[in-house]
């Protein structure tokens, strides 16, 4: 069965236009109206996530004033639609008030119906992100998923991975750098699982000194040791029935790995200071940022150890690797942030926007979260901007977001690559490139490529 075709809205009195746009957008399921109360009882009848705006509509069409109030009706209606206005009327000035009273994006006339299928395609794409955002965070308090954003592929097989895995009462290893949120997900593994009614109780070994991290796991009798005063449970027993987390395995030093090690064998404990074997039933999850594989051919990390703790492992991608969604999380933080710290910040600028998709966040989304505080703090304006968000990207870095420019780019790189190959045969490179010669000649000229 075909998908539905998409509603879109086109608001534009010119005639010749409409039958254009009519052409264009046969893909669409297109509404075209010319004047401002067309255009709402339309809008309040479709409700299309997406509108093209003309900002000269009659009875001012030489003016603006009546595509600027049709713009700020339809945002009052819905202000998550996407308006993308035409700045053929009034420039550079019109264009501005456009885009500081919401628009999403703008259209140069005349038209040039490739560049505004893109734009148009482009704002559904961000406009269906957003919906699912939103609808994961109505259900989050539902989901085993607490927390976790995400619109990438990558992660949506690490979440599938945990889905299948939580059931089951096998341990499960996370690696993944710092910042990736091996939390989150060791969260989910426990309120997946049949142990969801039990506690979820999490240390992490690298933030504890060793002398008081075994007390800590494994608790103390009275007088145990100087201070000692009363008995103590350690993590592993108050996570009875649930889930004991273990941040940071690899930073455990070896002599309490061989305590761990027995624990995981026997299911039994004994406090510091007892002779009484405790049975526990707990399920653990440990996660790290090192290679323990390297760790145990080091001899810094015990092999039968590693082997009881990796049942299963789950592998946790990078912000970088996780393509968009830095920019989806940095709109989620802006909104996060406006309301803890009471501003009024709308978005982000399109330059703020290509800097937070080129960095390589090497903190990850902890870094990112912690970028966007501070330039909500510190950003002067309605919008943050790249100089806000100080990141030191170098220009060759820069990741582009226009999808015209990208495909030139992509052209030029294959061209100028054939033309090594082939030692500047011209008839050689078109073939590797598939195309004829004229078509080559053409792309030569189209680029200014200088062979």
């Amino acid at each position: 069965m075909s998908k539905a075709k998409r509603n879109l809205l086109v608001v534009e009195d010119d005639s010749g236009l409409q039958r254009q746009y009519k052409w264009n957008f046969e893909n669409y399921n297109v509404t075209i109206v010319g004047e401002r109360g067309d255009a709402i009882e339309a809008y309040e009848k479709e409700k299309p996530a997406v509108v093209t705006l003309d900002l000269g509509l009659p009875p001012d069409p030489d003016g603006t004033s009546e595509g600027f109030a049709t713009l700020e009706e339809i945002l009052k209606i819905a202000p998550r639609t996407k308006v993308i206005v035409a700045s053929g009327h009034g420039g550079h000035e019109s264009a501005l008030k456009a885009i500081s009273m919401g628009a999403y994006d703008l259209y140069q006339k005349p038209v040039d119906p490739d560049q505004l299928g893109l734009i148009v395609e482009r704002a559904y794409r961000l406009y269906d992100l957003e919906e699912e955002n939103l609808r994961l965070s109505e259900v989050q308090q539902t989901s085993g998923f607490q927390g976790l954003i995400t619109g990438c592929p990558n992660m949506y097989k690490v979440c599938n991975m945990v889905e299948r895995v939580a059931p089951a009462n096998v341990s499960v290893l996370l690696l993944g750098a710092s910042g990736t949120g091996k939390e989150l997900l060791a969260r989910a593994v426990h309120n997946l699982s049949d142990r969801r009614n039990g506690r979820f109780v999490a240390i992490n070994c690298a933030a504890i000194p060793e002398n008081l991290l075994e007390s800590e796991l494994f608790g103390y009798e009275k007088g145990a040791f100087t201070g000692a005063v009363k008995q103590t449970k350690g993590k592993i027993e108050m996570a009875e029935g649930g889930t004991l987390f273990l941040d940071e395995i690899g930073d455990m030093q070896f002599s309490l790995q061989v305590k761990l090690l027995r624990f995981l064998q026997e299911r039994v404990i004994e406090r510091i200071g007892g002779r009484k074997e405790i049975p526990v039933d707990v399920r653990v999850v440990c996660a790290t940022h090192q290679d323990l594989e390297a760790d145990i051919a080091e001899g810094s990390f015990r092999e039968d150890l590693f082997y009881r703790l990796s049942e299963i492992i789950i592998t946790i991608p990078s912000l970088a690797e996780r393509e968009g969604d830095a920019i989806l999380l940095a709109k989620i933080f802006l909104v996060k942030f406006n309301e803890e710290l009471n501003k009024q910040i709308k978005s982000f600028t399109q330059d703020a926007l290509t800097s937070i998709a080129s960095y390589n966040w090497p903190g990850n989304v902890r870094e990112l979260e912690n970028r966007i505080k501070r330039s909500v703090i510190m950003c002067n304006g309605n919008k943050i901007t790249s100089d806000d968000l100080e990141l030191n990207i170098k220009e060759n870095e820069i990741t582009i977001l226009n999808l015209k420019a990208v495909r030139e780019n992509a052209d030029i790189k294959a061209i100028n690559m054939a033309m090594a190959q082939s030692s500047g045969n011209v008839r050689q490179a078109a073939k590797i490139l598939g195309i004829s010669r004229p078509t080559f000649y053409g792309l030569i000229k189209q680029y200014d490529i200088k062979i």
